[in-house]
């Protein structure tokens, strides 16, 4: 699917805030409500929509601290890799995981209460699946975090 300027904006205003009313976006976007319906319901078939969701404030819920992890491995096999990544799907902890390419293999962020929390998580890690070397850099001051993409004008 191709999107054009109107598209844009109206994602844009999604990505601000997805709990607008079809009026607001619409206002917004300078159309009407059921143009706007229309194109929402079609990125959304397309997949460029993917879900709507709540963003939270970790820090008021008690999730204070934040630690990128750094994963080396010497584990290369299907089946390794296939458990691995089952035990990082099932570790709410991780917020967000990418393989990588060059000296690391994988990064993980990880969002827990404190540094005890952070070692309960890596003992579980360690004894789920194997890995070479493993380094935990803790988050000082989240500078900047957004899940809004940069789709311009």
């Amino acid at each position: 699917m191709k999107i054009d300027a109107t598209d844009r904006k109206i994602l844009t205003a999604l990505q601000r805030d997805a709990s607008q009313s079809l009026d607001e976006i619409a206002r917004d976007v300078g159309s009407s409500k059921t143009p706007v319906w229309n194109r929402i319901r079609k990125m959304r078939e397309a997949g460029i929509i993917k879900a709507q969701t709540v963003v939270l404030d970790a820090e008021a819920l008690g999730f204070e601290a934040t630690f990128f992890v750094l994963i080396r491995t010497s584990e290369h096999e299907a089946e390794w890799q296939r458990r691995f990544l089952e035990t990082l799907r099932n570790r709410p902890e991780v917020q967000e995981a990418h393989r990588l390419a060059g000296d690391i293999d994988y990064i993980l962020k990880v969002r827990v209460k404190n540094a005890r929390a952070y070692d309960a998580f890596y003992q579980a890690l360690i004894s789920e699946v194997k890995v070479h070397n493993v380094t935990a850099l803790l988050s000082m001051e989240e500078i900047k975090a957004t899940t809004a993409l940069p789709l311009g004008p």
